[in-house]
């Protein structure tokens, strides 16, 4: 290999770890419909990264790997002990008999095998074939009998009736440089192995068959139909090896003349180096072929995520947005003027008698003005504390109202159903929510207090707060700042429409009618940047519950760019 190539190998190796390190950081947490079938690809990608593609990138000189697969009972392990010549895997009627792969190699090849440069999910165990490796690892079983440059790895039934087998087994054909897949004429064409094929087909990895356990008869009947099978599925070029039935010897293996042609075969890819460059180098392109498509089925997946996670961000957004509106059209239509502080309006300004005489004459109002400036004003704490309830009780209703909306749409959208099963407190107010906004209304009270204070510009009007007081000409201003009366009817329009006319009539006997209007809103703006703010706070927590299962908003850019820069360097 020239410096040059050296240089673009390596440059190849770092793409694809780029690449690699993508696929790994990429979290699909939401429940789409998509999610499955990406996390599946997902998994796919990583397992082929790290168990073949960047092995076999970092070491193409290293030895061939040959995966022996299949479905159960086609033979596997008896297969593997007589190429061998020695019972190094497990054989028998029972299943599953291979719970966990065996590695045959050549003792000049240990190197290549006993660390963690391939299949680095699995621990090396060594041992005979009565000792089965635990789950999660492989055990390694040197063997002279077998040609240096080759190994041959006996894996689990591909339709194990164990599924973390068959999980295995599609991890370790991933892993092959060479998919040895042995079947039986019983079983050549069912589904489940042409599944596997199909998909080996797809990305250009090697495969021979071995017909294993077939009548001499039947033998130029099957091995035409599933050379035509296998010409259907992207795999005209795939070597078909006939096993015929037979007694097996007292050792429990094949007879050498059943198999004459497939260990010929073996041997001759093993002692040739060129040819098994040839099969390294198809496997190795299409790996790498693939590795665009299904990045992209991963992205398609990650943007369904980053979408699903702005629909759930989104719908607690509007439905705050919701709130806040609500809460400034109950601020003007008239709402808060009702009930409780109607009565303790009463209170304050004298008796019912005066209600039924405020709509005879402006004069007769000014008249009252003037006799409540001279004489004592009316305690004005039962009235705050009403005006304080009222508002408090405004905010507090269509906060549930926005929690209660955001958990049922939650519930119809893309992975909310989980996220609230994970999070049941959003499905209403924070625990705090209520002493939060009580002392919130409160400081806004006391905001109001300072816009009159704020507003005593010369002796004259100072010397009229004072007759009222600060907190009473406040409250007057609270209740000009809801002054409409859109939300009321009958008796209480005429009632509260008087309220709000009597009380914008003091302030502006004291300020002057602009300065009252300034004043009132000033006042609105401040209670509704103050809700703004605490409706904030509650909607965050839905974006963090979204947040907290993981970023996808930039995923599927990172995922294509790495996929990008592994083309451009591969091309």
């Amino acid at each position: 290999m020239t410096a040059s190539d050296t240089a673009r190998a390596s440059v190849l190796v770092e793409a694809v770890a780029g690449l690699r390190d993508a696929v790994e950081a990429s979290v699909l947490p939401l429940s789409t419909p998509g999610q499955a079938p990406g996390l599946a690809v997902r998994k796919e990608l990583l397992d082929q990264l790290d168990d073949y593609v960047l092995p076999r990138l970092r070491s193409i000189d290293a030895p061939l790997l040959a995966v022996v697969g299949g479905s159960t009972g086609a033979g596997k392990s008896t297969l593997v002990n007589s190429i061998v010549g020695a019972r190094v895997s497990r054989s028998g009627v029972l299943r599953p008999t291979t719970t966990s792969p065996v590695l045959v190699h050549h003792p000049q090849d240990q190197r290549w095998f006993a660390d963690q440069r391939i299949l680095p999910s699995l621990a090396r165990v060594t041992g005979g074939p009565g000792e089965e490796g635990q789950p999660g690892t492989v055990r390694l079983v040197p063997s002279s009998t077998l040609p240096a440059g080759m190994a041959l790895l006996d894996a689990p039934d591909i339709d194990s009736v164990v599924q973390a087998n068959r999980e295995l087994a599609t991890q370790l054909l991933s892993a092959a440089d060479l998919w040895l897949f042995v079947t039986t004429a019983a079983r050549y064409a069912d589904a489940v192995p042409w599944d596997l094929l199909r998909t080996a087909a797809e990305r250009g990895t090697a495969v021979a068959i071995v017909l294993d356990r077939i009548a001499p008869e039947a033998v130029d009947e099957i091995r035409p139909h599933l050379a035509s099978m296998l010409r259907e599925q992207g795999l005209p070029t795939a070597p078909i090896f006939t096993v015929p039935e037979s007694d097996l010897t007292s050792d429990g293996f094949l007879p050498p003349e059943s198999m004459g042609r497939l260990t010929a075969w073996l041997d001759a890819l093993a002692s040739d180096s060129r040819a098994r460059a040839v099969v390294v180098s198809q496997t190795l392109k299409g790996a790498m072929d693939s590795l665009s498509g299904r990045t992209s089925t991963l992205a398609r997946a990650s943007d369904e995520q980053a979408a699903a996670a702005r629909a759930l961000t989104a719908a607690a957004a509007d439905n705050y947005d919701h709130a806040t509106e609500g809460v400034k059209d109950g601020m003007t239509d008239g709402t808060l003027l009702r009930g409780e502080v109607l009565a303790r309006w009463q209170e304050f300004v004298g008796t019912g008698e005066f209600f039924r005489q405020i709509e005879s004459t402006l004069s007769k109002w000014r008249d009252k003005i003037t006799a409540s400036i001279k004489g004592q004003p009316a305690p004005a704490e039962d009235l705050g504390e009403a005006l304080q309830s009222g508002v408090a009780n405004l905010l507090v209703s269509h906060a549930s109202a926005a929690s209660a909306d955001t958990a049922r749409e939650w519930r119809r959208l893309p992975g909310g159903e989980a996220l609230l099963a994970a999070h049941p407190e959003l499905a209403k107010p924070s625990p705090d929510f209520n002493p939060r906004v009580e002392a919130m209304v409160r400081q806004w009270q006391g905001e109001v207090f300072d816009i009159v204070r704020s507003e005593g510009g010369n002796r004259r009007t100072n010397a009229r707060i004072a007759a009222y007081g600060v907190n009473a000409i406040g409250l007057f201003l609270m209740l000009v700042s809801f002054a409409a009366t859109g939300g009321l009817t009958g008796a209480e329009v005429g009632i509260a429409g008087g309220t709000s006319v009597l009380a914008q009539r003091v302030l502006e006997a004291i300020f002057g009618d602009q300065a009252v209007r300034e004043m009132a809103a000033k006042a609105r703006r401040s209670l509704l940047d103050h809700v703004e703010t605490l409706y904030a706070a509650e909607q965050d927590r839905y974006a963090a519950a979204v947040a907290a299962v993981g970023d996808t908003d930039q995923q599927s850019a990172a995922l294509n760019a790495a996929a990008t820069r592994v083309r451009e360097v591969n091309a």
